[in-house]
């Protein structure tokens, strides 16, 4: 007798392509979760206002007023020194700041961090686009953004005009960035 068409063999194989099958599907909907969750969530209104009214303190004690940097675009990063993913895009940030400053744009990290951290940080690893430290107020105008669950990195792309561009949860790439300075 064949063992392979013995009625065991067969439910053995069915139990098989049925954990296969339901195993796939988890892995589906678990990837589709978390794209979901990566995805940034529609931006408050007022959210662009309270961002351009805003004022932080710098590293060194300097204000860094938003509006100021209004009319030219704009590359906004929240980020902190305890995020692997945010402390690795920083210096791809700083080649895209050097790059693309002659052509009007502008990169500001706002650190999400205590600014004792902050500032030891930018000693070992000096940035050369302003950074201004968020604290509290800072994650409540990315949440304003659209980033609900205050995940980091979160970069957000402002037009000349103000106007939300490009908003990315998660860390940024050479090819996203690439993809943003088309934009304008």
């Amino acid at each position: 007798m064949n063992d392979s068409l013995s009625p065991a063999s067969s439910d053995t194989s069915r139990r098989r392509w049925l954990t296969v099958g339901i195993g796939a599907l988890a892995a589906l909907g678990g990837a589709g979760f978390a794209l979901w969750r990566l995805q940034p969530q529609p931006v408050r209104d007022g959210a662009a206002e309270a961002l351009w009214g805003a004022s932080f303190d710098g590293p060194a004690g300097e204000a860094v007023r938003m509006a100021s940097f209004q009319g030219k675009p704009l590359l906004l990063n929240f980020w902190a020194t305890w995020c692997p993913p945010c402390v690795d895009e920083l210096p791809l940030l700083n080649r895209f700041h050097a790059e693309h400053r002659a052509k009007g744009w502008q990169v500001v990290g706002l650190a999400i961090d205590q600014p004792s951290n902050v500032r030891q940080f930018l000693q070992r690893l000096p940035l050369d686009f302003p950074v201004a430290l968020g604290g509290l107020a800072g994650s409540d105008i990315g949440r304003a953004l659209g980033n609900e669950k205050g995940g980091l990195p979160f970069t957000v792309l402002f037009g000349a005009d103000g106007n939300i561009l490009k908003r990315k949860m998660g860390q940024l790439t050479a090819q996203d960035l690439q993809e943003w300075s088309k934009t304008l």
